[in-house]
């Protein structure tokens, strides 16, 4: 039997085939405002619950929290997010502070826009201009260290949340960083992520091999904005260049539509790579406690 990671949601998990399957990439699409945010936090919450450990979350939205993710965890699950701030730049000590592993909330990624925006031209083209880049290093040591004390200390799910609407995703800075952030980070070998942080490596070489994790296992759920709001429309919603759920194993799309005289909000599963799934269009609220689907 194939092993599942809750989505926190056992209706969405049925709909699932039991759960989202373990070290993938799920990508889920849809408005702001239709509950993306309550999805991503019960997903990371219920870490504590499954893995042990609660999962990270991301905020890659560049005016703040937004999306209120400290309030929502607090009013949800009683769960003071905390944000990390731990910084390790080469040669320096490695470890967080015991405070440091409570906070698992993450906003290094402060960057949105197009890709023009932060590129220059030179004689063979765009280039990514070198103050930007800079600073964009720089944001990795904080962020490296994030995924991988947490991990190393059994967190085993990531949430990134905060991605803005894109007709081309592949004009805009986002993309990029997420790829970056996942090909790089999440799905680093511990050992080797580990080597980059913890230097002089000979000094820190206990620490690193006592503490290995299977980064093929960490499953992380993306939270995408879309201009489009009516369900119908998402689920018609081509892949266009760049679009990062064309590499994703599961894709669920998050809709309204008219009911009669008010609102309803609907959530189906489009893509579940490697299992069986429902073509179930579910209808659901959000209130005082997140997400629910009727009875």
């Amino acid at each position: 039997m194939t092993l599942r990671v809750s989505t926190g949601l056992e209706r969405l998990d049925q709909m699932l085939g039991g759960g989202l399957l373990p070290g993938t990439l799920t990508v889920v699409y849809g408005a702001t405002g239709i509950g993306k945010t309550h999805l991503g936090l019960g997903f990371a919450e219920a870490g504590r619950r499954v893995d042990g450990a609660p999962g990270l979350l991301f905020d890659m939205n560049a005016r703040g929290d937004s999306q209120q993710h400290h309030d929502y965890a607090a009013r949800l699950y009683g769960w003071p997010l905390g944000r990390w701030t731990h910084t390790v730049t080469p040669m320096s000590d490695p470890y967080p502070p015991v405070a440091q592993m409570a906070a698992f909330y993450c906003d290094a990624f402060p960057w949105v826009g197009k890709l023009r925006d932060y590129q220059v031209p030179t004689t063979d083209g765009l280039e990514f201009d070198w103050n930007w880049k800079a600073m964009y290093n720089q944001a990795f040591y904080t962020v490296r260290p994030f995924v991988y004390f947490h991990l190393a200390a059994g967190s085993r799910r990531i949430a990134v949340d905060g991605i803005e609407p894109m007709d081309v995703p592949g004009d805009y800075i986002q993309p990029f960083i997420v790829d970056d952030l996942y090909r790089k980070v999440i799905h680093r070998d511990s050992e080797t992520l580990g080597m980059e942080i913890c230097l002089p490596v000979w000094q820190h070489r206990a620490f690193i091999d006592s503490h290995r994790y299977d980064h093929g296992a960490v499953t992380t759920l993306l939270l995408v904005t879309t201009e489009e709001t009516q369900l119908e429309h998402l689920i018609a919603r081509k892949v266009a260049a760049g679009d990062i759920g064309a590499v994703a194993n599961t894709i669920l799309v998050m809709g309204s539509e008219r009911v009669g005289n008010r609102l309803g909000r609907f959530l189906c599963v489009v893509k579940h790579r490697g299992s069986a799934m429902s073509d179930e269009i579910a209808e659901y609220r959000v209130g005082e406690r997140g997400i629910v689907f009727p009875e």
